[in-house]
C-alpha cells in the first residue's frame, strides 16, 4: 500500500508523481520508463518518490489502482442510470467507446500492463487479473439483468469483444472500431434466450 498521504489527504508531490507516471506508463509502456525520468518530469526529488512509494512497482500498482477506480466509476454511473438492464449494458459499452475515441488512446491499461508482467505470481499480474475478474462479474450480472440467464457465456463474449475493440482502437479507425463493438454488444443483447 502506498504511503502517500499526509493528514488524510494526498500530497501534491504524490499526485504529481502518480499523474506523471500514469501519463508516461500509458503512452510508452511500464518497463521502458525509469524512475529517474518520472522524478525529473514530476519535478520532485528521489527522496520524495520513496517517501510516497516504496519503489517503481508500488507506483505501477497505484497507476493501475487509479485506472481501476476510474473504470469502476464509469460502470457505476451506467448501473445507476435507472434504465433497463439492456440499456445499462449499452451505457457500459458507450463508456468503453468514449475511451477508444479519446485523444491519445493506446489500448487497455490493464492488457498493456499484463503483457509486460506475464508471471502469474507477480503482484502487477495479479492486480490485472483481479480487475478483469471484477469487470467480467459486473458485465455478467448486467447481462443477467438484461435477460440472459445464465449470463456467463454472454459476459465472456462481451469481455472478448471489449478486449478486441481496445486492441484495435489504437491500431485502426476508432470510429469504425467503436461502431463494430457497439454492433457486437447489440448482437449479444438481441441473442438472449427467450
Amino acid at each position: 500500500m502506498s504511503r502517500g498521504t499526509e493528514n488524510g489527504s494526498t500530497s501534491e508531490a504524490r499526485a504529481r508523481l502518480l499523474s506523471t507516471a500514469t501519463r508516461i506508463f500509458y503512452a510508452e509502456g511500464i518497463h521502458s520508463v525509469g524512475v529517474d525520468r518520472i522524478i525529473a518530469e514530476a519535478q520532485v526529488t528521489r527522496a520524495t518518490l520513496y517517501r510516497h512509494f516504496a519503489g517503481k512497482e508500488e507506483l505501477v500498482l497505484a497507476y493501475l489502482d487509479q485506472a481501476d477506480r476510474g473504470i469502476r466509476a464509469q460502470v457505476a454511473a451506467a448501473e445507476s442510470s435507472g434504465e433497463s438492464g439492456s440499456d445499462r449494458v449499452r451505457a457500459v459499452a458507450r463508456s468503453i467507446v468514449d475511451g477508444i475515441k479519446s485523444p491519445g488512446f493506446r489500448g487497455c491499461a490493464f492488457l498493456n500492463a499484463v503483457a509486460e508482467y506475464p508471471d502469474p505470481a507477480h503482484p502487477i499480474h495479479r492486480t490485472v487479473l483481479a480487475h478483469r475478474e471484477w469487470f467480467l462479474d459486473t458485465v455478467t450480472e448486467l447481462l443477467g439483468q438484461a435477460g440472459h440467464e445464465p449470463a456467463d457465456a454472454a459476459g465472456r463474449h462481451l469481455v472478448m469483444l471489449r478486449d478486441g475493440a481496445m486492441a484495435a482502437g489504437c491500431l485502426f479507425d476508432p470510429e469504425l472500431v467503436s461502431g463494430t463493438f457497439l454492433d457486437g454488444v447489440e448482437g449479444i443483447l438481441q441473442a438472449r434466450p427467450a
